[in-house]
């Protein structure tokens, strides 16, 4: 259980980085265009500062700005002192001897902060020895004493390895052993979090809290999940358009923000926490900085612009430390600022046993080979993708897949796509298995069931208007072109896009309205089930809040059954019916998603659920939290007993017997009431209320 982070009170110190009137243009074809718009922030040691926003808002510019990392593109106007010491137009040598010691950086893709062909302890020691005057040995021991406050498991061992034999987690604590290596006064954290599961993320971030202890650093802290902003940050920065348009402490703004936009982003945001709540998203899209509107930029978005708002754009004003730049400060509720969707479903509820089956699977198994050798290549083993996957689906239902990365959730989703006979176990689609159907009856079923995938800009042919795109399905199952052609404006609308947008390219859209030609595209053909393989987890909050809207009113008007893969279990929450959990590739509990979330069976289900952030400075920061140890043990492994015991809290508190019987047998779903399941032999010890459910 990681220690509650506090409001840390401001103090008179001066600041260890001051960045003042901020301004970087970067050279485009039609002249200069601007990513950041005067900008001032101010850290002061041991100070948290949040700089959250939407993708495009110049939150990554400035951390990198501040570092003197801008391209050779960029015209940077203003002051960035450190320490005392202007940054900007300072030479190589001095920016050389100020990174690493005065200020240091974590940054997003671990992978390519790490030299590939270099031992990942020697890429620390080197950071030591450029700034300290130490031996090699020296710096080694150093090197591995850093790994170990980290929480790298074995440091000495370990510090032999190179970046590639780290897991992701393993890499951004050796990024982060790094940028402490000197004991910096300042660490930049650009979107630390941001590809890790929610697992990883929590030892991150109980990592990040471990350095800036040891190391008394200011910590900036780009990112774009309001929870994780929550549970680190003292003050809170919120920028638009390349401007901060509010600036508040964390309890403050989180608990009565000022600016429209933040008040958006807040109610946008899906919670693990609540009861069934409508998301409200923010209308539009932000403008391109080249073409800013006059006045203020958030306007053409705002329900409460006026005229004034067109003529000049307002300045930060407010009192103490709560500014925001707005000229009719709003009431907190999102409610009253945004339209809220109604949820009522459209049709009539009928009792879950009563409903006919869409999906079915029981006991799903999936192996690859691992080979070895050159021109005779042999089988040495095995991967155990998936290992004992059970799921149910009804129709209008929606059920959540959720696990860590490698539990199997997306080779379990192309398995059950194949609509073939699987390796072991059953698939009964729609009341048919697929280990009988026939090629023709397979491409007959196959309409029945679509999927919509992670990247839409990935999964859209560029060269196709997508009014082709929409009808291509159509055309695949038989349809005529005419047929296909009247269906499309339909397809269109009913996503919340405009028929005339079929000539267009999928270039011309924004993220989330590709999203919504994707499954304008997956709707054609009219299908049963619906596959979501993440399909929001590219897409920033307030157009995330719009398609989660969309998928829960297409289910409630077409009747669909969702099978919703995601790693964020705040989406889970907010969309799904049933929840399954994965792990290693079983199921290891399923139930009712108010139930599980509510009070978790599984060790591991409880430990996903007190990692998800809440967006509530003040629950989040006095809540348990159950950090694993570790990584999930090698799916080429297939142990005996329950492959979570090395990573599990409760198997830790056993007596020697019964830690004997999670060795030695493995655990099958057992029935704890209606269509609620768990695979722990101990599963009553894990009944005790989550750590996320919320406070009658």
């Amino acid at each position: 259980m990681s220690a509650p982070v506090t409001d840390a009170p401001r103090t008179t110190a001066p600041p260890v980085l001051d960045i003042r009137d901020l301004r970087v243009d970067f050279d485009g074809p039609d002249g200069p265009v601007p990513a950041v718009r005067g900008v001032d922030l101010a850290l002061r040691r041991g100070e948290v500062l949040g700089l959250v926003g939407e993708s495009g808002s110049g939150k990554s510019t400035v951390a990198l700005a501040a570092m003197g990392l801008l391209p050779r593109t960029a015209r940077v106007q203003g002051s960035v002192r450190a320490a005392g010491e202007e940054l900007l137009g300072a030479d190589e040598r001095a920016l050389a001897r100020i990174r690493g010691r005065g200020i240091a950086m974590v940054f997003q893709d671990p992978l390519s902060a790490l030299t590939p062909v270099h031992r990942v302890g020697d890429q620390i020691a080197e950071a030591v020895r450029v700034h300290q005057d130490v031996s090699r040995a020296h710096a080694r021991r150093r090197a591995v004493e850093l790994l170990d406050l980290v929480g790298i498991p074995e440091p000495g061992r370990r510090a032999d390895a190179y970046p590639h034999e780290f897991s992701g987690g393993m890499r951004q604590r050796a990024v982060i052993a790094m940028a402490i290596a000197n004991a910096p006064d300042v660490l930049l954290a650009d979107e630390p979090t941001t590809a890790l599961d929610v697992t990883v993320q929590a030892q991150v971030l109980d990592v990040l809290r471990t350095a800036q202890r040891e190391t008394g650093a200011a910590l900036l802290l780009v990112s774009h999940d309001l929870g994780v902003i929550a549970g680190m940050a003292d003050r809170v920065a919120v920028m638009y358009a390349g401007r901060v348009v509010e600036s508040a402490p964390a309890t403050e703004l989180f608990a009565a923000p000022r600016m429209p936009y933040t008040v958006g982003l807040l109610g946008a945001v899906p919670r693990p926490d609540t009861a069934d709540r409508p998301l409200t998203p923010i209308p539009g899209a932000p403008p391109e900085l080249r073409l800013l509107p006059p006045g203020c930029a958030f306007a053409p978005r705002c329900p409460l612009a006026d005229d004034g708002c067109a003529v000049a754009e307002p300045a930060l004003t407010g009192t103490g430390d709560h500014l925001a730049a707005c000229l009719r400060p709003p009431a907190a509720d999102p409610a009253t600022l945004f339209p809220v969707p109604d949820h009522t479903p459209a049709r009539e509820a009928v009792p879950r046993e009563e409903l006919p089956s869409v999906l079915r699977v029981r006991g799903l198994a999936r192996t690859f080979p691992v080979r070895k050798g050159g021109v005779f290549r042999r089988r040495v083993g095995s991967v155990y993708a998936v290992d004992g996957v059970d799921l149910d689906i009804r129709r209008g239902e929606t059920l959540g897949l959720v696990g860590e990365s490698g539990s199997g959730k997306s080779t379990t989703l192309m398995e059950i796509l194949r609509l073939a006979a699987p390796e072991a176990g059953t698939v009964d689609l729609l009341g048919r298995s697929t280990s009988e159907l026939t090629k023709r009856q397979a491409h007959a079923l196959r309409g029945s069931v679509q999927i919509v995938f992670q990247d839409p800009m990935a999964s859209l042919d560029p060269r196709m208007p997508i009014g082709d795109i929409v009808a291509e399905p159509l055309r695949a199952q038989g349809a005529s072109r005419a047929a296909a052609a009247r269906r499309t404006p339909e397809l269109l609308r009913l996503v919340g896009l405009e028929a005339a947008h079929a000539g267009r390219f999928p270039h011309e859209f924004s993220g989330g309205q590709r999203q919504r030609v994707g499954i304008a595209r997956a709707l054609a053909v009219r299908p049963e089930l619906l596959v979501l393989d993440e399909p929001v987890s590219a897409l920033d909050v307030s157009v995330q809040a719009g398609v989660l809207n969309l998928l829960r009113r297409l289910k409630d008007e077409l009747g669909l059954a969702y099978l919703f893969v995601s790693h964020d279990l705040a989406v889970v929450r907010h969309i799904a019916d049933r929840v399954s959990v994965m792990y290693l590739g079983r199921t290891v509990e399923t139930g009712p998603v108010e139930e599980v979330f509510a009070r978790p069976r599984h060790p591991y289900t409880r430990a996903l659920l007190s990692a998800v952030p809440v967006p509530d400075p003040a629950r989040e920061r006095n809540r348990e939290r159950i950090l694993l140890a570790g990584d999930p043990p090698s799916p080429v492994l297939r142990e005996p007993g329950c492959r979570f015991r090395g990573r599990c809290p409760v198997y830790a508190g056993l007596a020697a017997a019964e830690r004997a019987r999670c060795a030695e047998e493995r655990p099958e779903q057992r029935a704890f009431g209606p269509d609620r399941t768990a695979a722990c032999h101990f599963a009553e010890r894990v009944s005790a209320p989550t750590p996320t459910a919320a406070t009658p």
